[in-house]
């Protein structure tokens, strides 16, 4: 992909900003706008036919893998920064919805190219959707709201999309400028209307957008670098700046849909947005899935995950640092639930606040202090670390087929964030250490730890315990995944790792099928 795609990921992954902005650390107006389905003049659908359906008359994931995939989906030349570069006015729709597309590009022209993300062979995208060409033009500059610093664009409505006939799943629009001007993504969800009986994969767009620093600013940082002018609150009506406009997308969350519905997982589709707003989203589910990085969530989202926990679906953290951040979710002039309000320290000069509203700073802090390692069974630990993983329970059920021993280790696999298991903490019992990484976070020793418990519903609750899980499902393979020295050898580990904890939590409550046999006395003498 493109050199400059690549120093923003390095630019994220490496969290640069994140100590100096307040991590854990160890120490609109409306233009013409034309109208576009996959059906409607103007625009072409893919070739193919319908999929086999799956319960509830969508297609399963295994039906639609077996379709050709299109490996053209990535970007090649990225060009300029304001080269092109856009956003939807949702981010999630159900099949057949229509969302609008608001792009600024330099150039007189472009056309949007429509890619279901998935695995295809190998390919990684299918396409499902292309316009043919739509005029283009430079839209205004953002502004910068004065008392919460937070970045928005009021930029003209340049098409209308309908997903006719889009299957549910996670997608990349890629925006191509005319004459090879450049290229952006532009992410969205077609989120499924049901969980019932399917893992449910929850893309963290609140995270995404807690780092997006497009306009100069993000909930990090602002033009000093620093909290003094960082945002207070940050919107989606902006682009992505990060991997070309896919936000954390591709790191973080790609390689783990990849690779479940290559192994044809039923699967549903959704956002922590509409987690948070409808507490029926994840209703039915076997599994929920949580994944790379999701540290900034709703109250309402932690109360819908428990629920779901408590009625016996498996919950999988498949990162680390995760439900960190406690948010609320505000309307923009474009919709519903578009503005990410995080305050952190500076929570009583919340408005919401003052009027009655829970403390938008860590689930851990006063006011209402409400620790995540109650759902997850870990808790967040610090930032940074680069270190192996370190296997200490060989016979686990999870490490089935790795072949893995006590004492094993992976180079770089812990890191850039990591979770443990702290007592002095709300922690479930009884939970299983799997493995448990010595870390040295700024001169303080400490460990990583995979942790798994079994809760009183049935449910089995699994957190790996570092923020490289999912990306590492890529190491060794022609997709990368090496960013941070991941090997071949680490990718095969946490492919099948994940490959069991995903068959395990798609058949049931994993909670009653494997019970978590406490270790803690042993790895904690607790």
């Amino acid at each position: 992909m493109g050199e400059q795609r690549g120093t923003n990921r390095r630019r994220f992954l490496g969290l640069a900003v994140g100590a100096a902005a307040g991590l854990t650390a160890c120490g609109s107006g409306e233009g013409p706008a034309a109208s576009l389905s996959a059906k409607a003049p103007g625009a072409s659908a893919a070739p193919g036919g319908g999929t086999a359906a799956a319960p509830g008359g969508t297609p399963s994931a295994e039906s639609e893998n077996a379709r050709p995939g299109n490996a053209d989906w990535r970007i090649g030349k990225a060009g300029p920064d304001q080269a092109i570069e856009g956003y939807a006015d949702r981010v999630s729709v159900l099949p057949g919805e229509s969302f609008g597309l608001h792009v600024s590009t330099t150039a007189p022209g472009f056309t949007v190219s429509a890619y279901r993300m998935g695995w295809y062979g190998g390919a990684r995208a299918r396409l499902v959707w292309k316009s043919d060409r739509l005029p283009g033009g430079k839209q205004p500059a953002a502004t910068v709201d004065q008392k919460t610093r937070m970045v928005r664009t009021t930029w003209a409505k340049s098409t209308t999309v309908a997903t006719t006939d889009w299957p549910e799943g996670c997608y990349l629009l890629r925006l191509d400028a005319e004459g090879g001007a450049g290229q952006r993504y532009v992410p969205v969800t077609v989120r499924s209307a049901s969980a019932e009986g399917r893992t449910v994969v929850v893309n963290s767009v609140a995270t995404w957008q807690a780092y997006n620093e497009w306009g100069g600013y993000n909930l990090y940082n602002g033009p000093t670098g620093g909290l003094p002018t960082r945002s207070l609150q940050v919107t989606f009506d902006r682009p992505y700046k990060y991997d070309d406009g896919a936000g954390l997308f591709l790191v973080y969350e790609a390689p783990l849909i990849a690779l479940a519905e290559k192994l044809g997982i039923p699967l549903a589709y959704t956002t922590n947005v509409d987690v948070a707003a409808d507490a029926n989203a994840l209703r039915g589910a076997t599994a929920v899935l949580s994944l790379g990085h999701d540290e900034y969530w709703s109250n309402e989202q932690r109360q819908h995950f428990t629920a779901a926990r408590d009625a016996g679906a498996n919950l999988a953290i498949l990162g680390a640092n995760c439900c960190f951040r406690r948010v609320r979710f505000e309307p923009s002039p474009l919709g519903p639930d578009r503005v990410v309000v995080c305050y952190k320290g500076a929570y009583k000069d919340d408005p919401g606040f003052k009027a009655g509203k829970p403390a938008t700073t860590d689930f851990r802090a006063a006011p209402g202090a409400d620790p995540e390692s109650s759902l997850l069974g870990v808790i967040y630990d610090g930032y940074p670390v680069d270190a192996p993983y370190v296997v200490t329970n060989p016979d686990h059920w999870l490490y089935a087929g790795t072949g893995a021993k006590q004492g094993d280790s992976f180079p770089h696999l812990v890191g850039v964030e990591y979770d443990r298991v702290n007592t002095a903490f709300p922690t479930p019992r009884p939970i299983e250490v799997l493995s448990h990484s010595p870390v040295v976070c700024e001169g303080r020793k400490s460990f990583a730890d995979t942790a798994y418990y079994s809760a009183p519903s049935g449910a089995g609750v699994f957190a790996s315990g570092t923020m490289r899980w999912v990306e590492s499902l890529d190491a060794g393979t022609p997709e990368g995944g090496g960013d941070h020295g991941m090997d071949a050898r680490a990718g095969a580990f946490t492919r099948q790792v994940t490959e069991n904890l995903l068959r395990a939590f798609a058949a049931g409550p994993a909670g009653k099928a494997h019970p978590a046999v406490d270790n803690l006395a042993a790895v904690y003498r607790k």
